[in-house]
């Protein structure tokens, strides 16, 4: 069983690699509350999308996903749903104070629970995540390397390791710049003002996604 060639998992790592590195909601998110909040917020927020992803890796290896791409109504619902979240998340960025908060040595204002819960929302509302596995693992499932449930749940989950290791460095070096940003308001609101202007601009570029695109 899972019985892969080389090259298999030389193109599978590199796509996995790729995906990790490209931007969008789930990095801006983690990034931007690295960013505003500290290192502990930003494994939070990391941890929350990382179980949002995990959701999604098990949708697409029972088949559930399979129903969002057929059914124009789901994807719908999803895809509203998800950029009312987005568009919610940046109009609260913009009202913020601006005052960034060093959750490594203040208590934020935001618990690490509720930013695990805003990054399962951000990764769950997202419906071309879902498409994207359910196009994305199956490519790599082999003829007689093992059930093709358990190789899509093994990819999926590979797909999470890989950004357990390139994630962690960006939380780590983002925490860093709080450093030199502490206790600057001016510069917490501008912070403040492009993370809500990204996730804005996120929630409509979602609105705008078409079944399929």
């Amino acid at each position: 069983m899972f019985d892969y060639s080389l090259v298999h998992w030389t193109t599978f790592l590199g796509a996995a690699l790729l995906l990790n590195l490209s931007p969008g909601p789930d990095i801006a998110f983690i990034l931007g509350q690295t960013v505003r909040r500290g290192r502990r917020a930003g494994f939070a927020a990391m941890g929350g999308v990382w179980a949002g992803t995990l959701v999604h890796v098990f949708f697409a290896s029972v088949g559930l996903a399979a129903i969002l791409v057929a059914s124009a109504t789901a994807f719908t619902v999803v895809k509203w749903a998800g950029a009312a979240y987005l568009v919610y998340l940046g109009v609260m960025a913009w009202r913020s104070s601006g005052r960034l908060v060093l959750s490594d040595q203040a208590e934020a204002p935001l618990s690490g629970l509720k930013l695990m819960q805003q990054g399962i929302g951000v990764s769950l509302l997202n419906p071309k995540v879902a498409i994207f596995f359910l196009a994305f693992l199956p490519q790599f499932v082999v003829d007689g390397a093992g059930p093709q449930w358990a190789q899509l749940a093994l990819h999926g989950l590979l797909v999470i390791a890989v950004a357990a290791v390139v994630e962690p460095p960006l939380v780590v070096l983002g925490s860093r710049l709080t450093q030199t940003w502490r206790d600057q308001p001016r510069v917490g609101q501008w912070l403040d003002r492009c993370l809500g202007s990204v996730f804005v601009s996120l929630g409509i570029r979602l609105a705008l996604q078409e079944p399929g695109v």
